[in-house]
């Protein structure tokens, strides 16, 4: 696959606000508030469709400032 002139070169994977609920375990809502915390990456590129991050920056923000979520109870796992 070629580059187009002006296009800028994608150094890794990209996710949309889709995955990122995901990948955070948050509603709509509360991602447009993590979105807009200064310490959240700007979006890699913003499209007609809507935003758009690098997957490797996300997932440092979760790793950096996101609390862990707590192991799953031994007596529930059945």
């Amino acid at each position: 696959m070629s580059k187009r002139m002006g296009e800028p070169e994608v150094p890794g994977p990209l996710v949309g606000p889709a995955e990122m609920l995901t990948m955070l375990g948050v509603g709509r809502s509360r991602l447009r508030q993590i979105t807009a915390h200064p310490k959240f990456p700007r979006p890699f590129q913003t499209l007609q469709g809507g935003s758009v991050w690098l997957r490797s920056e996300v997932e440092a923000y979760i790793r950096d400032y996101r609390r862990p979520k707590p192991p799953a109870d031994e007596d529930e796992q059945g």
